[in-house]
């Protein structure tokens, strides 16, 4: 058995995660018929915090969790299974998202920003090479990287929501790992096919390039995922015939989870100048920061109204930094917190 990383030392006390994917390693733990309790207790985690969806516990006791889990259960695949699982639980989120992105590659954009709502574990970058697109996952702690289950688990929940986004599967070309092939590598391929490189720098997955181009699979457009209101109908006060206003909203919607919204990007987006599209705006007695925040205090309200959604995955939605960021602004404009709304 590799022995663990000496956690204490080698991460960043000021690195957290969020409760998903510890949630995520108990429900695996549960499968296998282990003891929650003992393994929370075994990482130093508080078992009655696990309910709130933003509260963030230390990265360490993470990374110690899954260790123990890897240690109990002895079964040299469970990086796949935790995988499978982030990526079935996260389904929700990635319904949002499919009303926002038009191609795969609008997905990949939008990867850094959404791996940040798990917490500070990594990132996964995506490079080109030759005719293929790399994807490939950069911990935070580079000791991580070298280590199976960690790897396998943030690869195999990518493989998942890849192959499912899209009207045309993004099948895995070629994979490869850190790590040392291992003995049995039946679960590798079922995963990720029968091209697998080991003892590689990094942990990655390489696709066709011409998959960049793939549309998003629509969702059904009359009702949203909560079965309220539909996501086409957010600006039904807006005059139809003003184009401009509404393509500029829909155009919003789209980039606010890449984090960085702009009236540059948004006027090259639209095909016109900053300075035209400032002018167009004042025509109509507003400016784009206003536009903005009418976005999004209306998707807002939208995403609050679905329980499934935690508030940090809104605030990701809307383009924040940070829940404290988006709680600050929604009590802005509505005068309560998001916590407090959703609880009328």
């Amino acid at each position: 058995m590799v022995p663990s990383p000496d956690t204490q030392k080698t991460v960043d006390a000021n690195w957290t995660v969020l409760a998903a994917p510890i949630n995520t390693l108990l429900q695996v733990a549960e499968q296998f018929g282990l003891d929650s309790e003992s393994l929370l207790a075994t990482a130093g985690l508080d078992a009655t915090k696990l309910s709130i969806a933003d509260h963030r516990f230390p990265v360490a006791s993470y990374y110690r969790l899954f260790q123990s889990l890897a240690d109990i259960t002895n079964n040299p695949d469970i990086g796949l299974i935790v995988g499978r699982v982030t990526y079935l639980t996260g389904l929700n989120i990635q319904l949002y998202l499919s009303t926002v992105c038009r191609s795969f590659k609008d997905y990949l954009n939008l990867m850094p920003s959404q791996l940040q709502m798990r917490g500070d574990i990594g990132q996964i970058r995506v490079y080109r090479s030759g005719d293929l697109v790399e994807l490939r996952w950069e911990p935070l702690l580079p000791e991580t990287g070298r280590r199976r289950l960690y790897s396998d688990e943030m690869l195999s929940g990518s493989a998942g929501i890849f192959n499912s986004l899209c009207v045309r599967p993004v099948r895995v070309i070629r994979a490869e790992f850190t790590y040392s092939r291992p003995q049995d590598t039946g679960a590798l391929e079922d995963t990720f096919g029968s091209n697998l490189h080991f003892d590689r720098p990094h942990s990655s997955l390489f696709f066709q390039r011409e998959a960049l181009s793939y549309p998003i699979l629509k969702q059904n457009y009359q009702e949203g995922p909560d079965h309220e209101r539909p996501f086409r109908d957010f600006f039904d006060g807006d005059d139809p015939a003003d184009i401009l206003l509404s393509s500029l909203k829909q155009s919003i919607v789209q980039y606010l989870p890449e984090g960085e919204v702009t009236i540059d990007k948004l006027a090259n987006k639209l095909n016109i100048s900053r300075r035209t599209l400032q002018r167009r705006l004042s025509d109509r007695h507003t400016n784009f920061l206003n536009i903005l925040q009418e976005v999004r205090s209306k998707l807002a309200l939208r995403y609050l109204s679905d329980n499934r959604l935690a508030i940090t995955e809104i605030a990701f939605l809307l383009g924040y930094a940070d829940q404290g960021s988006f709680s600050s602004a929604f009590k802005s404009w509505h005068g309560v917190s998001p916590r407090d709304y959703r609880r009328k």
